[in-house]
């Protein structure tokens, strides 16, 4: 297919991106902009140029690719996929900043017959969102804050269409790995839990993973030449968040790391 995009990473035998071993594929653009993001090389569409790790020289992180260039690579690993029970994963960025894209890349992989999943925001338009998870057997999302107001604060999105996606996507009975990152001073006392919770249980959500604040992505803001905000930050721990992961499960609601 000649549908083009801008592709930043193809990442072969990921074992931690859905079932079995997968190819990751990721893609440029987000309009989230998370002051913890732990590839803020993936936020721009376009482009963009970066430091190697050893600061010597530059070289440009996402190259455009149709969708048989990115089928081409995938099914070099059909082999493994059809052992271990894999497939393809379309990550990001937001795989959703290129709609299009994204659709067909997803199309043509379950026309080959492979398992897909995606990890998304979810924040786009709910009639694409319908309309592309009608290709993917698996998803990945998160929601970060249950509060509009402070989640647009600190993310630069309102979560309306966010929440919206994601309880649709429950309701048509995808498999579904929800996750809220934990971050101090954002989303991280009791009283945080306590209202995602509610929320949860308002929209018969019975599952939630929980992913402690961490500092992973920070030397890429420096190869990339932005401030990155956290770095005073104290990182979490699952030991951390015991009393947290409680609330959850006082609500009946499947809660882990």
């Amino acid at each position: 297919m000649t549908e083009k995009g801008i592709v930043f990473n193809i990442q072969h035998f990921s074992i931690h991106d859905g079932p079995g071993i997968r190819t990751t594929v990721f893609l440029k653009g987000c309009p989230l902009r998370c002051p913890w993001c732990a590839n803020p090389e993936s936020q721009k569409n376009q482009p963009e140029s970066i430091l190697t790790a050893d600061g010597r020289r530059h070289e440009v992180v996402g190259q455009e690719k149709t969708v048989d260039q990115v089928l081409e690579e995938v099914l070099k690993d059909q082999d493994f996929y059809e052992e271990s029970g894999g497939g393809m994963t379309l990550s990001g960025g937001e795989l959703f900043a290129q709609f299009d894209f994204a659709k067909a890349i997803l199309k043509a992989a379950k026309e080959a017959g492979l398992h897909t999943a995606i990890e998304t925001t979810a924040y786009t338009k709910h009639d694409q969102f319908m309309d592309l998870i009608q290709y993917v057997d698996f998803i990945y999302t998160d929601l970060k804050h249950y509060d509009q107001i402070k989640h647009r604060k600190v993310t630069g999105v309102a979560n309306q269409v966010i929440i919206k996606n994601i309880h649709a996507a429950f309701q048509a009975g995808k498999e579904i790995v929800l996750r809220i990152p934990v971050i101090p001073d954002f989303n991280e006392s009791q009283e945080d839990a306590q209202a995602f919770a509610q929320l949860f249980n308002e929209l018969d959500i019975n599952q939630v993973q929980l992913l402690p604040f961490h500092q992973f992505g920070e030397n890429k803001y420096k190869l990339l030449g932005r401030d990155y905000s956290m770095t005073d930050v104290p990182a979490y721990h699952p030991e951390d968040l015991k009393d947290y992961q409680q609330v959850f499960l006082d609500h009946n609601i499947h809660c882990y790391f």
